[in-house]
């Protein structure tokens, strides 16, 4: 086990490393020129041009310049904003909040809506109302949410023009108000494909021998799907589930443009409109280090429960 966790640990390290630079080395080949973000598009002369590029550290080679942005961020030092003149971490701090209430909220949406309706279609294949689940399905996850968006503030535009839905808030109140839709729109296509594996997994569970045998011994239908199918059946959606969590807060930046939220999403697109390294550099790092976090914790849990995995046999040996 203790090899297995090490192997893990060293492929993380690598990957983050590896996108790290990739980040850092795209990042520079933009067009747009920081100095000119700094000074807002103001001419100035070549003295104090000069002076902003080594107050910025944009006077230093390349490597330095990489070197001293990951010692930075190892020690919370984000980097700072060109646009904003501001630090990251300070922009970071206001704008999670937004993010992580709509990817949150998105999920338990996703979790209390898709997992009863795929173990009701996976106990009621060929059934009516499953094959209108399931077609509703289809539907949902072939809209992606930035659509979803746009057609839900066309309704509500039209038909309740007096709700506030999209911009800044103030107070807890207006933040639930303002990520309720987003995170609607967001849970639609993971409702769509958690339902859809768990019908699967459902399905195969009450397929199968053993399913047969408890209900051969007078288990009730209700007993063989909760107490014994359901367990089984649950375990791959757990992993999609983390892995779409991390998709979430990669995929948010659509949604918060579509409902002019100030969230991370939206801070990126902005950093990337405005050349500014800082911002662009910390914000993907940072999503790729949500992602790759939950990956690698949802590998080491797997490892944990099955000894195949870990050994590198793969669950299906």
């Amino acid at each position: 086990m203790r090899r297995f966790v090490v192997s893990k640990l060293l492929q993380y390290v690598f990957v983050m490393f590896c996108t790290s630079v990739i980040i850092f080395g795209l990042v520079r080949l933009g067009p747009t020129d920081p100095v000119s973000v700094i000074l807002g598009g103001k001419q100035s002369t070549p003295a104090t041009i000069a002076n902003i590029r080594s107050q910025f550290g944009l006077d230093k080679p390349v490597l330095t310049q990489y070197v001293d942005w990951i010692g930075g961020m190892l020690h919370g030092d984000f980097g700072l904003s060109y646009q904003y003149r501001q630090p990251v971490s300070l922009l970071l701090a206001q704008r999670l909040p937004t993010t992580l209430g709509i990817v949150v909220l998105a999920t338990l949406i996703a979790i209390v809506i898709a997992i009863p309706a795929g173990v009701y279609t996976g106990a009621k294949q060929h059934s009516v109302s499953a094959t209108v689940l399931s077609i509703i399905e289809l539907v949902l996850v072939a809209c992606p949410p930035f659509l979803t968006g746009i057609l839900m503030i066309w309704y509500l535009s039209t038909y309740m023009p007096g709700v506030a839905f999209t911009g800044s808030y103030n107070g807890w109140g207006e933040y639930f108000q303002r990520i309720s839709l987003p995170a609607v729109c967001m849970a639609f296509s993971m409702i769509a494909l958690i339902s859809r594996m768990m019908e699967r997994g459902m399905a195969d569970q009450l397929n199968s021998e053993y399913s047969m045998v408890i209900s051969a011994k007078g288990a009730s239908r209700s007993r063989v799907i909760w107490a014994h199918c359901f367990k089984n059946a649950v375990i791959p959606v757990i992993t999609v589930l983390g892995l779409q969590i991390g998709i979430l807060m990669v995929g948010s930046a659509l949604v918060e443009t579509v409902f002019s939220l100030p969230g991370v999403g939206t801070l990126l697109i902005d950093g990337v409109k405005a050349g500014d390294y800082g911002v662009v550099q910390a914000v993907t790092l940072l999503l790729v280090f949500v992602f790759m976090t939950i990956s690698t914790i949802l590998d080491l849990v797997y490892g944990l429960i099955d000894p195949r995995i870990r050994e590198g046999k793969g669950g299906d040996q």
